[in-house]
Formats: C-alpha cells, structure tokens, sequence
C-alpha cells in the first residue's frame, strides 16, 4: 500500500527508505507491531554500511498508526549506546496524546470522515486490547486521575 510513498520520497530527498512491514493486529496483538518495528529499525542502524547507508542519516517514519510507532521507537532508541543515533522523526497525523480527548485539535476534527474522534479512541483501544466500553468514559477524561490531570494541565490543555 505504500510502495508508491516509499519511492517518491526516495526521489525527492535522494534517500534510500526501508519500509517495515509489520504484523498486525488483531492476528498480532500489541506490542508485537511495535516489537518488529524497533527490531527492524535496530538490524537496519547495526547494518546501514552495507547498504551504502550512513548511519548517522537515519531517520524513522510513519503515519497514523506508523507514526505512533516511530514515535516510540525513537523514544525506545534515544538511551541506546549500542546503536547509532536517530537523526530525526517524520511523524504524519500520528496518536501521541491521550491525556485530553476534548483538546481544541480533538474537538474541530471530532467529525472528520474515517478518523473520527470516538471511532479513532475505539481503533487505538481495540489496538491496546482494551475494552472498548470504556470510550465514552475516556472521552469525558475519567482515565485520568485528577492529580495526573492538574499535574500536567500546563502542558495538556487548551490553550
């Protein structure tokens, strides 16, 4: 599905692209998604020389659901002394916060065709193995206990 991505932006930025093709779930519950990612991309940092590939210009990548995961593989590799350092993260429209479900960004886009606010909550706790029950809950933020909350409001809110 994405071979024809892969290969413009190999043109357009003169880089090679690796494309990982992960298992899935439900077949594969999580982490294993995020397991074969981060294996992936470790072989690849370890065997970038032959390859032709600088190990000190790799960059992970993804969208939606691969977003999340190259967030957290770099998050996963940043400690790493094993393993060259990432130079970056190109994350296209990827679940990141969870905190806040009623956020300006949540609430204009809570309507948007295919990714719509409780349908994307359902898909990410369906992809947790989490009971989807507990999206309305979710959505009101009573995941959340209330010290986490005032903890990170400065960060987490909306303005």
């Amino acid at each position: 599905a994405y071979e024809r991505t892969c290969s413009y932006f190999a043109r357009k930025t003169n880089s090679v692209v690796v494309s990982v093709g992960y298992r899935l779930a439900p077949e594969h519950p999580y982490p294993t998604q995020f397991e074969d990612c981060l294996a992936a991309t470790a072989h690849f940092l370890r065997t970038a020389q032959e390859y032709g590939v600088d190990p000190s210009r790799i960059i992970v990548c993804g969208d939606s659901c691969g977003g999340t995961l190259a967030a957290a593989v770099a998050q996963a590799l940043v400690n790493r002394r094993d393993l060259p350092k990432l130079r970056a993260q190109m994350l296209i429209y990827p679940f990141l916060q969870s905190v806040d479900f009623n956020l300006p960004s949540y609430q204009q886009n809570e309507k948007v065709p295919i990714l719509l606010r409780e349908r994307t909550l359902e898909l990410s706790l369906k992809y947790l193995n989490k009971d989807l029950s507990l999206t309305k809950a979710i959505i009101k933020g009573c995941h959340i206990p209330e010290d986490l909350q005032l903890k990170y409001q400065k960060w987490v809110n909306p303005d």
